[in-house]
C-alpha cells in the first residue's frame, strides 16, 4: 500500500520543528504520541536480551518513527508535489469497495500512519485522492492464522 501525500510549502514549513507553531485551518491537529514499549522476541536468552537493549538505548536516536526524527534527511525526499494547471477542476470519485480481508489491513495501516504523523485527516480538500490498493508482483499475501501462525493465501481483489 502507498499513500501520496501533497503539501504546500506552508505546510512543509509546520513540519519544520523550528518554525512557528501557529495554528491554522489546514494544519495537521496536533497529536501527542505516548511511548511504546519495545518488543523483542521471546527466545533470547537474558544475557542477550540485555545486550540487544543496550545497543538499543546507545543508538536511541537512529530509531525513529515521525518526520522529526529523520535527522540529516532532505523533508523534499519523503514528500512531493504534483503541478497541475490553474484552470483545472476536481473530480470526486466513488470510493472503490475492497474485501473485507484487506479492508481490515488498510485500517491498520493508515492508523498506524495517522499516530506516528506520517499522514494526517483531510476533511475539506477537494482534491483529496482515494485510497489504491496494489498487491505485490507475486500476488500473495501473507495472512495470520489461528495460533498465530503465518500462511501465504491468494486474495482475489475484484
Amino acid at each position: 500500500m502507498s499513500a501520496h501525500l501533497v503539501l504546500s510549502s506552508t505546510q512543509l514549513s509546520q513540519l519544520d520543528p523550528k518554525a512557528s507553531n501557529v495554528d491554522s485551518p489546514s494544519s495537521p491537529p496536533s497529536m501527542e504520541l505516548k511511548p511504546l514499549p519495545v518488543i523483542i522476541v521471546n527466545n533470547l536468552h537474558e544475557e542477550q536480551e540485555d545486550k540487544l537493549l543496550k545497543v538499543l538505548r546507545q543508538h536511541k536516536k537512529g530509531i525513529g518513527w515521525t518526520l522529526s526524527d529523520l535527522l540529516g534527511i532532505n523533508l523534499s525526499i519523503c514528500m512531493h508535489r504534483i503541478l497541475m494547471e490553474e484552470e483545472t477542476k476536481p473530480i470526486r470519485q466513488q470510493q472503490r469497495r475492497m474485501n473485507s480481508t484487506i479492508l481490515d489491513v488498510v485500517k491498520k495501516e493508515v492508523t498506524k500512519l495517522l499516530v506516528v504523523g506520517i499522514i494526517y485527516p483531510i476533511s475539506n480538500n477537494q482534491w483529496a485522492s482515494l485510497m489504491q490498493v496494489v498487491p505485490k508482483k507475486s500476488g500473495m499475501t501473507v495472512m495470520k492464522k489461528q495460533h498465530d501462525e503465518l500462511v501465504p493465501i491468494r486474495i482475489q481483489n475484484s
